[in-house]
């Protein structure tokens, strides 16, 4: 074995852990930004069908009043 494997190979070592720091840093990232877009849909999701919801519901008891009128105005005439 020669001297120059006592340098080369840490380098290549350190070389390798700087590379795999950098692409580990970057996957984690790119995961965290995935689950936080994902999680603002699902938000943006269960606030529109909240609002469908209520809005069926609105309109459920609208007409639900107006049977109900009806009912009234033909029962009293």
């Amino acid at each position: 074995m020669t001297p120059d494997h006592v340098i080369y190979i840490p380098m290549i070592l350190i070389v390798g852990m700087f590379l795999g720091f950098i692409l580990g840093a970057r996957a984690a990232r790119n995961q965290y930004d995935l689950e936080r877009k994902r999680e603002e849909e699902r938000l943006a999701a269960k606030a529109e069908r909240e609002k469908r919801r209520a809005e069926k519901k609105a309109a459920s008891a609208a007409t639900e009043a107006e049977a109900s009128g009806e009912t009234k105005a033909a029962s009293d005439g």
